[in-house]
């Protein structure tokens, strides 16, 4: 072989070696990692992770988890660039010192106070084992304000802290009396037949925030234009989440029947994600007043609307 063509195949060999690590890095830059919970709460966050890379090039790796904890844990600990995540424990992380910022709503209202079908009011609860997910969680709240409706407090019932997906067995077994968690398991509750719904979250609280979709400090600071880019991308994705097209979403995700997810989403709405410093501020009277936190973060804190 000639030195001519010699030279030509190891130029050739090494543009395509260095044409594979600059797509190698492309990729990796480009790529969002948003942990989630297969919850209807997250569905804006499912619905642009497709559309997002068509229009933006960036591409969302979905991060799914099990369990609150354990998405905290990722979140907390950067190995991810952001969350869609109950909104209190976010506050609470903040609060901890983690470098996060909440830069949406993930949905407004969709959440549903569901007991037993012998319990007719807020004061039949007296004595009763009721279910949340977290302590740090609006449905939390939801519960204090249930009992406040009855005239009672949680000193009068039995509060647990069960996994989502255990709720509407634990409810049809008879081992709790009522829950209030994140969708779709209310809607299976009722769907079974073991539940029903006492309250739905606007009669207990008016434009009340559940989840938020939160980013990493180090990514704001890092990949602005690509946080930027996300976030306008996520409301677009909200204001284009009707029903329809929700529950084409939420089939593609979730393994729940039809019924379940029409239940479901007649409770929820995902149009104007943006955190106004009004709702977050009645948010934070409601943490200092049931007890989930005597100081937690200020909105110019913790809320970033300034891309």
């Amino acid at each position: 072989m000639n030195r001519k063509i010699l030279s030509l195949i190891t130029a050739g060999v090494l543009s395509a070696a260095v044409l594979t690590r600059c797509g190698k890095e492309k990729s990796e830059k480009d790529s969002v990692k948003i942990a989630y919970l297969p919850i209807t709460h997250s569905l804006a966050v499912l619905e642009e992770a497709e559309e997002l890379e068509k229009q933006n090039g960036i591409k969302v790796e979905l991060v799914k988890f099990g369990s609150w904890p354990e998405l905290l844990d990722a979140l907390n600990s950067n190995k991810v660039d952001g969350a869609s995540v109950l909104i209190e424990l976010a506050m609470k992380s903040k609060q901890e010192g983690v470098g996060i910022k909440a830069v949406a709503l993930g949905h407004h209202d969709g959440n549903v106070v569901i007991v037993s079908n012998d319990i007719n009011s807020a004061e039949d609860l007296k004595g009763k084992t009721f279910a949340i997910p977290h302590r740090q969680s609006s449905h939390n709240i939801l519960l204090n304000e249930t009992l406040a409706k009855g005239g009672l407090t949680v000193d009068d019932i039995n509060v647990t802290e069960l996994a989502p997906t255990e709720m509407p067995s634990a409810l049809a077994s008879g081992q709790i009396d009522g829950y209030c968690v994140a969708e779709p398991f209310g809607a299976m509750g009722v769907s079974t037949g073991a539940g029903k719904v006492l309250y739905s979250s606007e009669e207990l609280w008016d434009d009340s925030i559940c989840c938020g979709l939160v980013l990493t400090d180090s990514f704001i600071e890092n990949r602005t234009e690509d946080a930027k880019s996300f976030t306008e991308s996520y409301k677009a994705a909200g204001n284009n989440l009707d029903k329809e097209t929700a529950k084409a979403t939420a089939k593609k995700y979730f393994k729940q029947n039809d019924e379940v997810l029409e239940t479901s989403l007649q409770w929820i709405s995902f149009d104007n994600l943006e955190i106004t410093e009004d709702t977050y501020n009645a948010l934070t009277d409601k943490v200092k007043k049931y007890g989930l936190s005597d100081n937690p973060p200020a909105y110019s804190e913790f809320v970033k609307n300034d891309f």
